[in-house]
Parts: C-alpha cells; structure tokens; sequence
C-alpha cells in the first residue's frame, strides 16, 4: 500500500483531517471519483490523504488499517471517505462484492462511529458508473465527501 498523499485545501472554517480510501479497479472512473471528493473537501478548507487500494472489498480493512495507524501516530482522522465502483458482471460475483464492501463499511463506521461517506457505485455498465462519478453529472464522490463531513459536523455538535 503506498504513502498517504497529503493535501491542504482551501482555508474554511471545517478544521478536519480526513482519510480518503479508493478503490482504483476502474482508473477512468476513480478518476472522476477521486476528483470531486477532493473538490468537496478543498472547498471545505480540510486537510486530507489519499490511499489507494486495488478494489472495493479492501475498502474496509485498508481504512481501518489506516485509522488505527494514524491513532497510534497521533495524527487520528476525523472522517474517511470510500471511492470505488462496481460493475454487474456474468457471475454472482457483483453482489458478493457490492454487499460485503457495503457490509464492511457500515459495520466499520458504526462500530467506530466514524463519520463515512461511502461513494462506492454499484452499476449495471460503465456508461451508468461514469455518469454517476463524473463532477459535471451526478458526482458521487463528491456527495461521499459531503455525506462524511456532514455526519462529523453532527458528531461534533452533539460531543460539544
């Protein structure tokens, strides 16, 4: 697994450490994922990295590896957003994968009550997956993104 690639967006008012984990099975539409959840995220003014994991069923245990790493480091993340995509195939393989990465993301999130976006798309074709992560059309990353940053400012608003 490679270094987390940190970036510094935007100055806002979210101060946030985010950890974004993608899925890059499908590179054009990783692409377009990874693109606007970093969009959202600069905009918000949060810091963030970006791992890489080879599909959708790593999702899960690369974030809760990277999690439990940067706890012990002293550098805990706030929120972690999942990018990935799966796409309906010949075999029953599509909803072994599309059911147990959004099993292990849920369950991760709510045992740790992790603040999660999870942009994993779910789709029939490519055509339908690229229509749902590109920024221009529907931007599904940038809605996980969202989505995560939405539920930490309700963690923080009750914790305060």
């Amino acid at each position: 697994m490679a270094e987390p690639q940190r970036r510094k967006g935007a100055v806002e008012p979210m101060r946030a450490h985010i950890l974004v984990v993608e899925a890059r099975f499908y590179d054009e539409i990783a692409d377009e994922l990874l693109k606007g959840a970093v969009g959202h995220l600069e905009a918000a003014g949060t810091t963030f990295d970006v791992v890489t994991v080879p599909g959708a069923l790593e999702l899960p245990t690369g974030i809760a590896i990277l999690l439990e790493t940067a706890a012990a480091r002293g550098t805990p993340y706030d929120a972690a957003v999942a990018l990935g995509c799966v796409i309906r195939g010949e075999t029953t393989h599509y909803e072994i994968v599309s059911e147990q990465s959004a099993r292990g993301l849920m369950d991760l999130s709510v045992a740790l009550r992790l603040p999660l976006g999870n942009g994993v798309l779910t789709v029939e074709n490519e055509a339908q997956a690229l229509a749902r992560a590109r920024v221009a059309e529907m931007d599904k990353g940038g809605g996980a993104a969202e989505a995560a940053l939405s539920l930490l400012r309700l963690k923080r608003r009750v914790e305060a």
